[in-house]
């Protein structure tokens, strides 16, 4: 697990200082191999055979080693290089621990954590988190990504995925192709190849960018171990054992909301991420509007100048006031793009992100499928001569919204606060009893332990009856706002 979260990390050096990313950036593919001994055995083992029966030769030292699978560089009978990708031996058992450890974590992240009421559902987080990582266990699974992604950008000219060898692949061991690269976020390799940057950043973000914006699966895990580039400036894509998956209706609502933003319609990015979910329901759009209107035009220039740590508490006490939340479904889709973003920044650090992604998005409008014409069609009713017409309804419609709105949030505030209160003071009634069942049995006194017991057996059930009348409330309330 602290693996996983390094190589997210690692990749981010324009929030991180670059001496702890010096530190960390090997976490991406130079963990700590297994004795080959062991690896041996699994190959066997899922091969049903020994390896000099399958291979001409192998080295036994690995070439890449991460957190769920050791690579390592062998040649097939018929001459081919291969990279052959072995699963840790004791990996599934460690992944268990991990994952009970995990789930204490969560409880007090969701208990005690100091993140506002429904910003992030962490219940929700642990199983998406559980789902996609025992999915990479899976080695046929990620074959079958492979396959996929081959088929999808077969008629890209910059981009290499391996190829597979199905017959000796098994749900442990994945024979591809090998394929020599430098990570992309190799600067000086890049400088020394005379690879064009700006023209690199374009072919990565025309890689990602459909992933992002139509339906289907998405690479979830692109850092720097997994991301290659070849002398030619070729990419090279690795690693699809954790994917993601954007349903029809979510991959609408990222089209709006790219187009929004980079039409500067701050407007209409609101009622995306609304559409989305990222808003809690009876949000003022008209706040959430304004927002993204005061950070999309930031001069990035003036942000590299302020007291980033002041910058950050400001930022913290902003969110902490806004009505958003973070839909889980979309964890694992926002770390590939702030993980592709990271890549681009690295690449080319002169060019700002949407300046990156405008010509790829038009280029991908005028791809001609149905999904982009009604893009195209939502563009234009965005122009200024529609929005005059949208501005009008708005302001006639918005007083009534508004007290609606301030109603609703002034009867959730007053119930939440009576729930908040008493699950406060029977903690508080359950922490004496604590401190009086153990004052009575170091003095000796049985009646102070017991009526203490009897105390904290109360302030548990009322605290727990309390915090199940206080869910039960919110869901009714939420049906509520849903139905208005």
């Amino acid at each position: 697990m602290l693996i996983k979260v390094g190589q997210f990390l690692s990749i981010r050096k324009d929030l991180i200082p670059s001496s702890f990313i010096d530190q960390i950036q090997d976490l991406v593919d130079q963990v700590p191999p297994s004795p080959w001994e062991e690896i041996k055995s699994v190959l066997e083992k899922e091969w049903g055979n020994s390896i000099e029966n399958v291979l001409l030769t192998i080295e036994t030292k690995a070439v890449a080693s991460a957190s769920i699978g050791e690579v390592y560089r062998g040649i097939l009978k018929d001459g081919t290089q291969v990279a052959i990708k072995v699963q840790r031996p004791s990996i599934p058992s460690i992944m268990r621990i991990d994952f009970r450890s995990l789930a204490i974590i969560i409880w007090f992240a969701h208990h005690f954590a100091p993140v506002p009421k429904g910003f992030i559902n962490f219940k929700m987080l642990f199983k998406e988190l559980k789902y996609v990582i025992e999915r990479e266990l899976d080695f046929k699974k990620e074959l079958e990504s492979m396959h996929h992604f081959r088929n999808r950008f077969e008629s890209y000219q910059y981009l290499t995925i391996p190829k597979v060898y199905p017959d000796i692949s098994t749900q442990q061991v994945l024979v591809m192709e090998w394929i020599d690269g430098v990570r992309i976020t190799d600067v000086d390799f890049l400088d020394t190849a005379q690879i064009n940057r700006e023209e690199l950043a374009q072919r990565l973000i025309r890689i990602f960018l459909p992933q992002w914006l139509e339906a289907g699966v998405f690479h979830a895990d692109p850092h720097a171990g997994n991301v290659l580039v070849k002398s030619d400036g070729t990419i090279v894509l690795l690693d699809f054992g954790m994917v993601g998956e954007i349903s029809r209706k979510d991959a609408t609502h990222f089209q709006n909301l790219i187009q929004a933003i980079l039409l500067k319609n701050f407007a209409q990015a609101a009622e995306a991420l609304r559409d989305l979910g990222f808003l809690l329901p009876g949000a003022n759009l008209k706040i959430i509007e304004n927002l993204l209107k005061d950070i999309l035009t930031l001069d990035l220039n003036q942000v590299k100048e302020m007291d980033l740590f002041a910058l950050k508490k400001e930022m913290n006490d902003i969110v902490k006031e806004l009505p958003i939340q973070v839909p889980t479904r979309f964890i694992f889709l926002g770390r590939s793009f702030i993980t592709i973003e990271g890549m681009l920044l690295t690449i080319n650090p002169n060019n700002e992100i949407l300046d990156i992604i405008k010509p790829a998005f038009s280029d991908w409008l005028k791809q001609g499928s149905a999904n982009n014409w009604k893009s195209v069609l939502q563009w234009i009713n965005a122009l200024p001569i529609f929005k005059i017409f949208h501005s009008v309804q708005d302001l006639i419609e918005s007083p009534q919204r508004l007290l609606a709105q301030k109603e609703t949030l002034q009867q959730r505030e007053f119930y939440f606060s009576i729930y908040e209160n008493q699950k406060k003071y029977t903690f508080i009634l359950g922490v004496l009893g604590f401190v009086g069942t153990f004052s009575g049995m170091y003095l000796q006194y049985p009646v102070l332990s017991k009526v203490s017991g009897g105390l904290i057996v109360i302030s548990t059930f009322v605290y727990f009856i309390s915090s199940w009348r206080q869910r039960k409330w919110l869901k009714f309330m939420d049906r509520n706002i849903k139905r208005g």
